[in-house]
C-alpha cells in the first residue's frame, strides 16, 4: 500500500451519521459506469426527524454530503484555503464599509434540474424559508445576522444585516443557504423523506428501505451551470454497517474508495499493507470532539465539578491509547491551524493534576467522589468512541474525586435526549460549517445553539461575538475570539478533548481522491474521475 500525506489547508463542514450496509450493485466498483464510495453515515427518518433531507433542515455531516452534491449555494469553498468563490451568483460583495449589506448577481442561464429558470426570487424564497422555518435542528441560526433579504429583478440579491457580520459569505456556502425551487418546497413545512431538488452539478437518485437511504446515486445534471467541473457522469454513495465491511468491498472491488469512518485500527492495517492497489490519503482536519454539559442539570450546575473534571483529564494519555497518531489533544473549542487559535485551556489549568482539582472541589464545599454519568453515541463517530469513553471513566474514577458510568445510545435517540435537557453531560463531535473560529463558537454559546445548551454570557454574546464578525481581516478578531475561548476555559460549559485528521482509502484506478474529501468531512465527489492506475 503506498500511504499519502497531504497538506491540504482547512476547508468547511459540521456533525456526523451512520447508516446500513446494501449489497452489491450493477455499478459497482469496476462492472459499471459509477464511481462507488463506501461510508458509514446513516440516513433515517423518523418521526422526530422526517425531513433529514430538507436544506432547511440536515445539520449534520452526512446529510450536508449529500446536499453539496445537490443543491446549489451563491458561493462555494474552493478546493484549498481562502475565501468563498461564487458558484451560483458569478460575483458577490459587501456593498458598505460596515459588512452589513452584501450583494450578489446570479450567473446567467441557471436552471433547476428539471429545466426550471433559477431566479432572485428563487434565492430568497430558499433563504427566508430557512428562516421562518426555525427548525428543531439549528441549522437556521446560521441566517441568524440576515435582517432582510431582498430582490433587484430576476439576477441580484440583497442581504440585509441585523449586525455587521464578515462570515456571511462563508454561511452563503452551506446547504441551509442551498436554492430550492418553490414548486417542489413549502415555505410553511418542511419535505419529508429522501427527495430533493436544486440546481447543483448532480440529480439524486435515492433508494429507500424501512426509511433509511440505503444509497445515493448521484448522476450528472446537464442543466448544471456553475464553477464545479465533475470528473464522472456518475456516483454511487453505498453505507455499510461498520468500517470492517466497508473496507472488505473495498479490498474485494466493490467500491472504489471508503472514507468517514475508518477505525485507527483499521487505518494502521490499511496503511501498513503491501497492497499496491489500495492508497490510504492522510490530510490534517478541521474535526474535533469535547464534552458538553448541561450546566443547569445536578451535578455538573458547580462550575467547580465542571473544572475538576478539567483539571483531571489528559487529553494525551487520552488520544494516545485511543486514536495514536490520528489525532491530537485540543485545549480550546478552536482547532490549531484556523486563526483566532488559543490554548486557553493549558493557559488556565496546564498538566493534569489530581491535587488541584481536589482542592477546587473542596473550595466549593462539593463532596467527593462526584457520581456521574458520561453519555455517547454509539453509531455516529466511529467505533473508537465506546473506548474513548471507557478511557474517560478511567481517568476521573481512578483520581477518586468522580464516581462514573458510562452509557451508549444510538444518535436517532441519543441527539433528541441531548437538546432535550436529558444528560448532564454528554460527549459530542464537530465538523465545522465553514473554516472560520467563530464556527466553533457562536454554534454553542450564542442564542439558539446548536447544543440547546441553558449556559449564557452576556460578554460573549453581546459584546465578543458581534465585536469578531465585524472584522474583516480575521487576523483583526484575534482579541475578541481569543476573549471567548478564556471565558470558556473559566466556566466550562464544554472541555474540548481533541482535534483529528482525514482519512481516504482508494482504488488506485481513482483520480482526485486527495480533493474528494475536504479537511471537515465534506465529500467533494464532482472531483472523482477514472483513470490509470499508479
Amino acid at each position: 500500500m503506498n500511504r499519502k500525506t497531504l497538506v491540504l489547508p482547512a476547508v468547511i463542514g459540521l456533525l456526523a451519521p451512520v447508516l446500513a450496509a446494501c449489497g452489491p450493485t450493477d455499478s459497482a466498483g469496476g462492472s459499471g459506469d459509477a464511481i462507488v464510495v463506501g461510508t458509514t453515515d446513516r440516513f433515517t427518518a423518523s418521526k422526530e426527524a422526517p425531513a433529514p433531507i430538507d436544506p432547511a433542515y440536515a445539520y449534520d455531516v452526512g446529510t450536508w454530503n449529500i446536499l453539496r452534491q445537490t443543491v446549489q449555494t451563491l458561493l462555494v469553498q474552493p478546493r484549498g484555503d481562502g475565501e468563498p468563490e461564487p458558484e451560483a451568483a458569478s460575483n458577490c460583495s459587501f456593498t458598505d464599509s460596515g459588512n452589513e449589506r452584501y450583494a450578489c448577481t446570479l450567473r446567467s442561464g441557471l436552471k433547476f434540474a428539471d429545466g426550471d429558470p433559477v431566479t432572485a426570487e428563487d434565492v430568497k424564497f430558499s433563504i427566508d424559508r430557512a428562516r421562518s422555518l426555525k427548525a428543531d435542528s439549528g441549522v437556521f441560526a446560521l441566517l441568524s445576522t440576515i435582517d432582510l433579504v431582498e430582490t433587484k429583478g430576476d439576477n441580484e440579491v440583497i442581504f440585509h444585516l441585523n449586525s455587521p457580520d464578515a462570515t456571511l459569505p462563508y454561511k452563503l456556502s452551506t446547504p441551509v443557504a442551498g436554492i430550492v425551487n418553490p414548486a417542489d418546497y413549502d415555505k410553511g413545512k418542511l419535505r419529508d423523506g429522501f427527495e430533493v431538488d436544486g440546481s447543483g452539478p448532480y440529480t439524486l437518485d435515492a433508494d429507500v428501505e424501512n426509511n433509511e437511504l440505503v444509497r445515493a446515486v448521484f448522476t450528472k445534471n446537464p442543466n448544471y451551470r456553475g464553477q464545479l467541473d465533475p470528473k464522472n457522469d456518475k456516483v454511487e454513495l453505498r453505507s455499510f454497517a461498520n468500517a470492517d465491511a466497508m473496507g472488505t468491498a473495498l479490498k474485494d472491488g466493490d467500491i472504489d474508495l471508503m472514507t468517514r469512518t475508518m477505525t485507527p485500527k483499521q487505518i494502521n492495517k490499511l496503511s501498513e499493507s503491501t497492497d499496491s492497489d489500495i492508497d490510504v490519503i492522510e490530510s490534517e482536519g478541521l474535526e474535533i470532539r469535547y464534552l458538553a454539559f448541561n450546566t443547569e442539570a445536578t451535578p455538573v450546575r458547580s462550575t467547580a465539578v465542571r473544572q475538576a473534571m478539567a483539571e483531571v483529564i489528559d487529553r494525551g494519555e487520552l488520544v494516545s491509547k485511543v486514536y495514536g497518531s490520528q489525532a491530537e489533544p485540543l485545549f480550546s473549542l478552536v482547532p490549531a491551524g484556523l486563526t483566532g487559535h488559543s490554548n486557553s485551556f493549558f493557559n488556565k489549568y496546564g498538566d493534569p493534576d489530581v491535587d488541584k482539582a481536589k482542592s477546587t472541589l473542596e473550595t466549593a464545599g462539593v463532596t467527593a467522589p462526584v457520581k456521574l454519568t458520561l453519555h455517547y453515541t454509539t453509531d455516529h463517530y466511529g467505533a473508537a468512541t465506546k473506548k474513548e469513553f471507557e478511557q474517560l471513566r478511567k481517568q476521573l474514577n481512578d483520581s477518586d474525586l468522580f464516581d462514573v458510568t458510562i452509557k451508549g445510545a444510538p444518535w436517532s435517540t441519543f441527539r433528541p435526549a441531548e437538546q432535550k435537557g436529558e444528560y448532564a453531560v454528554y460527549g459530542m463531535g464537530w465538523f465545522p460549517d465553514f473554516p472560520d473560529a467563530d464556527n466553533y463558537l457562536a454554534p454553542f454559546l450564542d442564542k439558539d445553539n446548536f447544543l440547546g445548551s441553558p449556559y449564557a454570557n452576556r460578554e460573549i454574546r453581546s459584546k465578543l461575538i458581534p465585536e469578531s464578525r465585524r472584522a474583516a481581516d480575521r487576523l483583526t478578531a484575534s482579541d475578541s475570539l481569543t476573549g471567548i475561548q478564556d471565558i470558556v476555559a473559566d466556566d466550562v460549559p464544554i472541555l474540548p478533548l481533541w482535534q483529528g485528521k482525514q482519512y481516504v482509502a482508494v482504488r488506485d484506478d481513482i483520480t482526485g481522491a486527495e480533493y474528494a474529501l475536504n479537511s471537515a468531512s465534506t465529500l467533494q465527489l464532482w472531483e472523482l474521475g477514472r483513470g490509470m492506475g499508479n
